[in-house]
């Protein structure tokens, strides 16, 4: 990976740019005028592009470019602001003040979503295991502003965190989170799925375990979330109970645990 600006550039952009490939540990390459293409083709890496308003990660592979959107969460939380439920916290119970620990964190539409309904009285903590997508998402949630203020508020109050699940729960203490949560990159693709397509090479496709599971069982005090594709044989593995739903193409899963 490679830093640069987008192509209409000025100080403070480079400047920018400069300071997130320091905090990366990544080298800065300057623009140029040159197209990503031909920067891809010439340092024979992927090319993080500094904009104005956002960041941009530009696969070799060509797959569309990554960055931060909050994608299915705004219409999630206005749906909720009405009052209204959805599968996520009918699997999850979330309720104001409790804790929520976001195994697989991605571009976090679902944690966005917890932090909306456990408020500031609780607590989310995301799990991002690539460096360069928690960096993105973490910026994201930093400095995204949507029309609406709850939304603002609950994507500011998320916390990220670049580690591998397996040790951040090892490292856990017993009972520490309500609710662990995992949503795993499914073992059956899903092809309409246009929102993940940038993240496809950069995520970690690391499978759950019975020892990850039973990791999850000592940090949770009430439950564990899986939401995994419909057909998905992690749910009889490791002992989910399914919340079936006719026509979706996933399905949310819970381990009770009070």
């Amino acid at each position: 990976m490679i830093v640069t600006t987008a192509g209409r550039t000025d100080q403070t952009m480079i400047d920018k740019a400069k300071q997130i490939a320091l905090e990366l540990n990544l080298p800065y390459v300057f623009r140029n005028k040159k197209s990503i293409q031909s920067l891809q083709k010439q340092m024979k890496e992927d090319v993080m592009v500094v904009g104005k308003n956002r960041l941009e990660i530009h696969l070799r592979s060509g797959e569309e470019p990554l960055f931060f959107h909050p994608n299915s969460a705004s219409f999630r939380v206005k749906r909720i602001l009405r009052g209204e439920s959805e599968p996520f916290l009918q699997a999850t119970k979330l309720e104001k003040g409790m804790t929520f620990l976001d195994c697989t964190l991605g571009l976090a539409a679902d944690s966005i979503i917890a932090s909306l309904v456990v408020g500031k009285e609780g607590k989310v903590i995301g799990i991002e295991g690539n460096k360069y997508i928690a960096y993105l998402t973490k910026q994201g949630l930093r400095h995204w502003e949507s029309d609406i203020q709850e939304m603002n508020e609950a994507m500011r109050r998320i916390q990220v965190i670049h580690s591998d699940y397996r040790s951040f729960l090892e490292r856990c203490e017993s009972k520490s989170y309500d609710v662990v949560y995992f949503d795993p990159m499914f073992e059956t693709e899903i092809l309409e799925s246009d929102g993940i397509k940038g993240m496809k090479q950069l995520a970690l496709y690391t499978d759950l375990t019975q020892e990850v599971i039973e990791e999850a069982k000592r940090v949770a005090r009430r439950r564990i979330v899986l939401k995994d594709h419909w057909q998905s044989s992690r749910f009889s593995r490791f002992g989910f109970s399914v919340y079936r739903r006719k026509t979706a193409k996933f399905h949310f899963a819970s381990i009770e645990l009070q």
